[in-house]
């Protein structure tokens, strides 16, 4: 194969002599440092090399920018698109494909990349010792009686808060404490205010607004210092820095945060306005309420009068009386009855006690002869002449003396005959 010094337009190189040529070139070129900005990232799953695109940051130039996984995920704070960086790459040509691209063997961030991994380090320091704890965060009060705030003076910030708060709630108090709210003296000048509205006791929610910036703008909102002054504050603080985008380590230390110093006049009082119209939604939901329960209950009402007990009681009484009448009525019969059943009974067995006793025997004549000893005599045979008995009759005694005795020989006879017919 001829050398690309060899190559005419009869005998012309191949291709892969070309690739191969360039790619041995740009080897030799060794190690660089880079500085561009993170244009886009691709992570590619189960694959070790993180794909990302380096863009110029003046120039419309970009290339190519390949690194380890392992290297893109140890980066502190992650690499994100737009961000600022110094790469030490080696440029290589990858000659199946004729692309060029730089392999990353170290990356750094700069400038606003920097900046913001200092502050992400910050965060992360922060929050291990639990100042963002969420069971930290403290509820606000309904209606403050007193709002402080700490504000650059006359800032569009303080405008927003005060205007906006009192128009949704006309009663509603400040206490501004003025401080720096950009630049080397604003972070000891918010915690001096800060710490000055803590001490008020009149004071029941404290307010840090400021308007919009740049990162490094809004950098004394996530310094240390004031991130554990907003920490130890025993009133509730609330951040309202910047716009909705924003998000200083401010807004993770206080207790609410506010998008915006329009939205925390928002967070501080509710809008007499909605509160009136909540309270007659209110007062008509219930008017209503109670409405249909009267009304329920009044026809419950009339119901109950309209049954006929309740329109005249003394029907059931009526009722009640007459059939107590029957029940009674039926009750005398039926002892009637049973009276003179028990009569009629007492006067058969009467009749049959009567007929068996000995009284009514001697009633129909007969007598009962004693002896003196008083036992009964039976048989003439015990009897002589001149013996005293007595003779008992229906109504009495007579006391005799026999004269003599008559022997019935009929009995004898009777019984000897029933003798000879045995």
């Amino acid at each position: 194969m001829p050398t690309l010094r060899d190559a005419t337009l009869e005998s012309p190189a191949p291709v892969r002599a070309v690739a191969n040529a360039v790619s041995q070139w740009i080897d030799r070129l060794g190690a660089v440092w880079v500085e561009g900005q993170i244009a886009q990232v691709n992570r590619r799953p189960g694959v070790g090399t993180v794909f990302m695109t380096l863009r110029d940051p003046i120039a419309d130039i970009s290339m190519t920018l390949t690194c380890q996984r392992t290297l893109f995920d140890s980066l502190n704070p992650p690499l994100v698109e737009g961000a600022s960086v110094v790469v030490h790459a080696r440029p290589s040509f990858y000659a199946n494909r004729g692309s060029f691209s730089l392999y990353a063997r170290d990356i750094r961030m700069v400038g606003l990349g920097e900046l913001l991994a200092r502050i992400e380090r910050r965060r992360q320091l922060l929050a291990a010792e639990g100042l963002f704890a969420p069971e930290l965060k403290r509820d606000l009060p309904f209606l403050p009686a007193r709002v402080g705030l700490v504000t650059a003076p006359g800032s569009a910030a303080e405008r927003d808060v005060l205007d906006n708060a009192r128009r949704r709630w006309a009663a509603v108090e400040f206490t501004v404490a003025y401080a720096a709210m950009q630049g080397p003296r604003s972070a000891s000048e918010v915690i001096e205010a800060l710490e000055k509205l803590d001490a008020d006791p009149g004071v029941d929610v404290i307010v840090v607004a400021r308007g919009g910036g740049s990162v490094e703008d809004l950098l004394p909102f996530s310094d240390e210092a004031l991130l554990r002054a907003v920490h130890r504050a025993r009133t509730p603080v609330v951040s309202a820095i910047g716009h909705e985008q924003d998000s200083p380590l401010l807004d993770l230390a206080a207790d609410v945060r506010a998008s915006t110093p329009t939205d925390a006049a928002k967070l501080l009082v509710p809008d007499m306005a909605e509160e009136l119209a909540g309270v007659t939604w209110a007062r008509d939901r219930v008017r209503s309420v109670v409405t249909r329960i009267v009304d329920r209950e009044q026809e419950r009402l009339d119901q109950l009068r309209s049954r006929p007990v309740m329109a005249d009681p003394r029907t059931l009484l009526a009722a009640r009386s007459d059939e107590l009448g029957q029940l009674l009525e039926r009750a005398r019969r039926t002892l009637g009855h049973r009276l003179d059943r028990a009569a009629d009974d007492i006067g058969h067995q009467r009749a049959r006690a009567r007929a068996l006793s000995p009284l009514a025997i001697l009633q129909r004549g007969y007598a009962v002869l004693q002896d003196a000893d008083g036992h009964v005599v039976t048989s003439v045979a015990g009897i002589a002449a001149g013996t005293d008995v007595s003779v008992r009759v229906a109504d009495g005694r007579v006391l005799a003396r026999t004269t003599g005795v008559d022997a019935d020989t009929s009995n004898d006879h009777s019984r000897t005959e029933g003798t000879d017919d045995e």
